[in-house]
């Protein structure tokens, strides 16, 4: 289950939900092309082959290092389920990401100082059990959550694939993509369990 005082742990071969927000709650996307900035920044990060800026010098990969299982882009919030290989590489990860993404929104809304709310928040997933429980929490997050662009459920329903993202861990779980999209479908009597992951991100790392 979601573990607790995740300030202190950082553990490899471990998979965390991060939640990060913008801050005073303020959006992080203004518009499509925002959130298609951060998922090119899923892409530089975490593809296969190693991503390249104009003058030719290698952005760091961590495709070996982290895995990114789901996701979804909130207009002021964003969630991620990610596992990582050995301590430090999610930190490294996520440090890119929201330094590059930071960059690119305060040059293009000519704004200064931190966009995101302090540091991000992550839970340690500490029993496998949750992992599709965690998935359907991240994917419901929209009201008109199946037809949401912004989210990681159309790699689940084998509508779209790419590389940067591997959602097997948890997509392995379920018979096939019907079989998911009924499992998000029957989140009613499940309410309790996701609002206790909801709560577990008052942990912080």
């Amino acid at each position: 289950m979601p573990g607790r005082n995740v300030l202190k742990s950082d553990a490899p071969e471990s998979f965390y939900h991060v939640y990060v927000r913008g801050g005073n709650k303020s959006r992080i996307f203004r518009e499509d092309a925002d959130y298609e900035m951060f998922l090119q920044l899923f892409a530089r990060y975490l593809s296969l082959v190693e991503v390249k800026n104009s003058a030719g010098v290698s952005y760091p990969n961590y495709s070996n290092r982290v895995e990114l299982l789901a996701f979804c882009l909130m207009p002021n919030h964003v969630h991620i389920l990610l596992y990582q290989y050995s301590q430090h590489d999610m930190t490294e990860f996520m440090r890119s990401l929201l330094t590059s993404y930071s960059m690119y929104f305060n040059h293009k809304y000519k704004r200064t100082g931190p966009l995101f709310e302090s540091r991000y928040k992550a839970s340690l997933v500490s029993d496998d059990a949750y992992l599709h429980h965690i998935s359907r929490y991240i994917h419901l997050n929209p009201r008109q959550w199946k037809e949401y662009p912004y989210s990681s459920l159309p790699y689940y329903l084998q509508q779209v694939s790419d590389d940067w993202i591997v959602p097997r861990r948890v997509a392995e779980l379920f018979e096939g993509p019907t079989t998911y999209l009924q499992f998000l479908d029957d989140y009613v009597e499940h309410k309790e369990m996701l609002d206790i992951l909801k709560h577990e991100l008052a942990n912080e790392i």
